[in-house]
């Protein structure tokens, strides 16, 4: 089984109508680690060590979060500085993750169809979000595509919100499982578009 590292960051999770949701989901997930990150570190004093040993000791690492300003909070830039060190993540000697892979779960408060050249933010959403996938390839890992939730802030209204949470658990499952295609779902635009699409075996 694959060991997933869930790593969330929401810094108002009183507002939160899916992430929160999705976060609690995650912690049933047989061979979920979840971490939540403003909780664990509310003075932004990462502890570099934990983190590292953490990173160690998962094959699947997921930056669970809002997209803010077609970016994440702040707190996850800051891990990012400060965990992923040279020599560590990168550089002659950081090879500690080669081969694990990662991939952003975003919530988008707009329609699939605003994320997309001719849509209102002019780009795909994967574009958008290149930075963490150039982070990824730096570190020798292999990025997915963002598994998106879009419309987010429409689920309550629509009672979609159950659908979605378990849409998610069923995902986190199979990669546990190793039933994802990592081929299909590294080449794509979103892990979301066409979700059936990525399951090996009994989902697919």
């Amino acid at each position: 089984m694959a060991r997933v590292l869930t790593l969330f960051a929401h810094p108002r999770q009183d507002r939160s109508e899916i992430n929160w949701p999705m976060f609690e989901a995650a912690q049933t997930v047989e061979g979920v680690t979840c971490v939540d990150l403003y909780a664990r570190y509310p003075s932004f004093e990462i502890n570099i060590a934990r983190e590292q040993s953490s990173l160690l000791d998962h094959d699947v690492i997921i930056l669970q979060h809002p997209l803010y300003w077609y970016s994440a909070p702040a707190i996850i830039k800051e891990w990012m500085d400060l965990v992923l060190e040279y020599d560590f993540a990168y550089g002659a000697e950081g090879t500690a993750l080669s081969g694990k892979v990662m991939f952003n779960a975003v919530s988008c408060g707009t329609a699939r169809s605003a994320y997309t050249v001719k849509g209102g933010h002019t780009a795909e959403l994967r574009t958008l979000l290149m930075p963490f996938e150039r982070t990824a390839d730096l570190c020798n890992m292999r990025y997915l595509a963002p598994y998106a939730t879009f419309s987010a802030g429409s689920l309550r209204a629509e009672n979609r919100v159950k659908e979605t949470v378990s849409q998610w658990h069923s995902f986190l499952t199979a990669l546990t499982q190793d039933r994802i295609d990592l081929d299909a779902a590294a080449n794509a635009l979103t892990l979301t578009d066409h979700p059936d699409s990525f399951f090996i075996g009994e989902n697919a």
